[in-house]
């Protein structure tokens, strides 16, 4: 291989991971109630009935369309999966749970990028 060839390797490599890198959550919540693409509160317990809740996230850093998956677990077992488009440099998206009483305990809702890494993880606990 040539030199040149092997620098545009490298480069293309490292643009790539500079890229991937770039995404991330600037914000987010687990929060009863998205209004005008805003949570209106945010929660670290809430009450074990039957009810619902919504993970708000804020996504920043996407060069193209890409997407982010929320994955709900209780009790380190998954219960949901959501993907959610991100369209744009600076995107709010959300999902949402909905929860029956027996399902008191911590819970968890893990924000990842289109290949599957971890972007970051909120908690909660349904008492």
């Amino acid at each position: 291989m040539t030199r040149k060839f092997l620098l545009l390797l490298m480069f293309c490599f490292f643009a790539v991971s500079v890229q991937a890198n770039e995404l991330r959550v600037e914000d987010g919540t687990i929060t009863t109630a998205v209004e005008n693409r805003m949570p209106v509160d945010s929660i670290e317990t809430y009450p074990a009935d039957y009810g619902k809740l919504y993970c708000f996230t804020r996504i920043i850093g996407a060069q193209k369309e890409t997407y982010v998956t929320h994955v709900w677990f209780y009790e380190d077992q998954e219960m949901a999966r959501v993907s959610l488009p991100v369209r744009s440099a600076d995107w709010r998206t959300y999902s949402s749970k909905r929860f029956l009483p027996q399902w008191a305990g911590d819970w968890s809702v893990v924000i990842e990028d289109e290949q599957g890494r971890s972007l970051a993880e909120l908690s909660f606990r349904l008492e």
